[in-house]
């Protein structure tokens, strides 16, 4: 019957560029029933000063730092107290990832011989890290998409769950509902053709991968991050409360 089940709150998403999209994980919640309010605050929309008419927020990427002066970094830093003070779900991812910590009092810095994750890259969880596995019914991937040449420190009081090579510090959470990743489980096709073409010079930095292997590398991993990707944002919009919790997975 109309009416029956009452509407799902939107998903707060922020986003950086005139182009940018939310890509798989904006399909995704909008698959789950959840509107999505886009806002681009570098282009002067507002934040919320409360998230009780949103279900959750997403920061994603962008080109800028986290360490950037500009007025719309700061104010998205400062922002995140508010879901964070809300316990209400938030999820940075790259960039938005980076902002998080900034705000928690973390370092976002660069590496120390300019390498830079450009392209597939293993993913090792933590001990944590299975914890969330376990709860989900889902392995973490083995490896992830990412695109940026600085990373960030665990902040104080947040827990690692995932970790890598040259920026060791993959995937966090703070509280019970914020996490912050580094690496890009939103990233379609589409994207990936779309960032290696406008922003081909990235891949000659040092650790960088060409763009063939992003190609390759999509065919090879990317059908186990779409998995991973949707049953943790189930997890992440139920507050931790992953299949197995839910006693949708037999033991």
């Amino acid at each position: 019957m109309p009416g029956q089940f009452p509407e799902k709150l939107p998903i707060l998403i922020v986003l950086h560029q005139e182009t940018s999209t939310p890509g798989r994980v904006g399909r995704l919640l909008a698959e789950k029933g959840h509107p999505l309010d886009i806002r681009r605050p570098r282009f002067g929309d507002p934040l919320p000063e409360t998230m009780a008419a949103h279900a959750g927020a997403v920061i994603f990427g962008g080109p800028m730092s986290a360490n950037d002066e500009d007025d719309f970094i700061r104010r998205e830093i400062d922002w995140i107290s508010v879901p964070l003070r809300e316990e209400k779900p938030y999820l940075g991812l790259c960039l938005g990832a980076q902002i998080m910590a900034r705000h928690l009092g973390a370092r976002v810095y660069a590496h120390a011989e300019g390498r830079a994750e450009i392209g597939y890259y293993p993913l090792q969880p933590t001990d944590d890290g299975l914890d969330v596995a376990h709860r989900l019914g889902v392995d973490w991937p083995g490896h992830v998409y990412h695109w940026h040449r600085e990373g960030f420190d665990c902040p104080p009081g947040a827990t690692t769950l995932a970790i890598g090579d040259d920026f060791p510090v993959q995937a966090v959470r703070h509280g019970p509902a914020a996490y912050a990743f580094q690496f890009h489980p939103e990233v379609t096709y589409a994207m990936t053709c779309r960032w290696t073409t406008r922003a081909h010079a990235r891949m000659a930095l040092p650790g960088a991968r060409p763009r063939e292997e992003h190609l390759e590398g999509r065919l090879i991993h990317d059908p186990h991050v779409a998995v991973w990707i949707d049953a943790f944002l189930d997890y992440w919009l139920t507050g931790g409360c992953g299949a197995r919790d839910c006693g949708d997975v037999k033991p």
